[in-house]
């Protein structure tokens, strides 16, 4: 079973990638933000628990959950908090990926599993993947797509943008680059010729 870790700025395709992977290689996709999402939304959570330690009680809806919208204002416009936040995450995340991993091993019927992890290098996870590819695209690109992704505007997304990674920190870093121009019969081509190599 050969784990492929799919990583890259937001808005470059991660997703796109993983779903060809699926569709293509049959792949099984561990996608890192759904499982954050989950034991973030679970409130007997030790997760859950730390965040609302982190950010208080203020930041919880009427329903005892998450108020995902004004904890996003905070990250996004106070490093410290975001790097307690991604701690947290890197803690929580990592160890049920590496749970589901073991199970999927002990299964052994998979040829292909790629884990979708934006902060594959900060969470220290390349170290569990055989290969790494990373996404990229340019700035206009990237924008266009979170705008229409998470309907904010402009502004909103190049903020998002400015606090994360440049495409040549994923350059430096991973085994295969795809640039993600936009089209899906050319990203579909370019996996195709990593899949090919591997």
């Amino acid at each position: 079973m050969k784990v492929i870790g799919v990583t890259g700025p937001s808005g470059a395709g991660k997703t796109t990638l993983s779903e060809f992977l699926k569709n293509m290689y049959n792949a099984q996709v561990i996608d890192a933000d759904k499982i954050a999402k989950k034991l973030s939304n679970d409130v007997n959570t030790d997760y859950f628990k730390e965040i609302i330690k982190l950010f208080g009680k203020d930041n919880l809806q009427k329903d005892g959950c998450l108020n995902r919208k004004k904890i996003a204002e905070i990250i996004y416009n106070n490093s410290e908090k975001r790097n307690q936040l991604n701690l947290l995450t890197f803690k929580y995340v990592v160890n049920e990926i590496v749970k589901i991993l073991n199970q999927l091993r002990l299964e052994n019927n998979l040829e292909y599993v790629c884990i979708d992890v934006p902060l594959l290098y900060e969470a220290k996870m390349e170290d569990i993947c055989d290969i790494v590819i990373a996404v990229i695209a340019d700035d206009e690109q990237k924008i266009s797509r979170i705008c229409e992704r998470d309907n904010i505007d402009k502004e909103l997304a190049k903020q998002r943008l400015k606090i994360q990674n440049s495409n040549q920190f994923f350059i430096e870093k991973a085994d295969y680059v795809i640039e993600n121009d936009g089209t899906k019969e050319r990203l579909e081509k370019k996996l195709k010729e990593i899949m090919d190599k591997i």
